[in-house]
């Protein structure tokens, strides 16, 4: 019993809408209607900026943190890959926007990933950094980093239960850029601007 709740637990911290409920409580303005309708942080950062987008995304990182945290207290490295992966769920479909596409789970994800294995989450730090520094394509930097993070599961040898979630985890984030990748490879994306749009 203690499993699944944590289990569900996950969901429902994976479910918190930040992207949603911060420029809503700063701005009063639905972010489904700006920019890319994302509600996930790098909508919230492209379109108002490090004001918000930073919060936001650290918000997102916690919320995975804990899930995964949660998950790990309750019944180890099982019970805390599938807590972290409930929250990732939680973040694409949460319940508090009733089940509306929500954001793309990278930093949920990354949140889980520093509970779950620490060194592969600096790693997949610095490889997101390079990446973006390099082509200022905040889509393509976390799917460098989702590649990263499943190589880097399995190079230091994490237990096969953070293996699976590294590797599937990072299967996900892949499959939900899916038209970024095609932007990419048609030469459309837009490049992230570290400033406040003016769109």
């Amino acid at each position: 019993m203690t499993d699944l709740l944590a289990i569900l637990g996950g969901y429902l911290l994976g479910s918190l809408p930040f992207g949603y409920w911060v420029p809503r409580l700063v701005r009063g303005e639905d972010i489904r209607t700006k920019g890319s309708g994302n509600v996930g942080a790098s909508n919230v950062f492209r379109v108002y900026g490090r004001s918000l987008g930073i919060p936001v995304a650290l918000l997102d990182l916690a919320k995975g943190f804990a899930a995964a945290s949660l998950g790990l207290w309750a019944g180890g490295a099982l019970i805390g890959v599938l807590a972290a992966a409930a929250a990732m769920v939680g973040h694409a479909r949460p319940v508090f926007l009733r089940f509306e596409k929500g954001g793309k789970m990278v930093a949920t994800a990354g949140g889980a990933t520093f509970a779950l294995a620490p060194l592969a989450a600096i790693c997949c730090v610095g490889v997101w950094l390079v990446v973006f520094a390099l082509t200022k394509y905040a889509s393509l930097a976390s799917i460098a980093t989702a590649i990263g993070l499943a190589v880097f599961v399995v190079l230091f040898g994490y237990p096969w239960p953070i293996m699976v979630f590294g590797i599937a985890g990072a299967a996900a984030v892949i499959a939900v850029h899916h038209q970024n990748i095609r932007r990419l490879v048609a030469g459309t994306e837009h490049r992230f601007e570290l400033r406040r749009s003016r769109a």
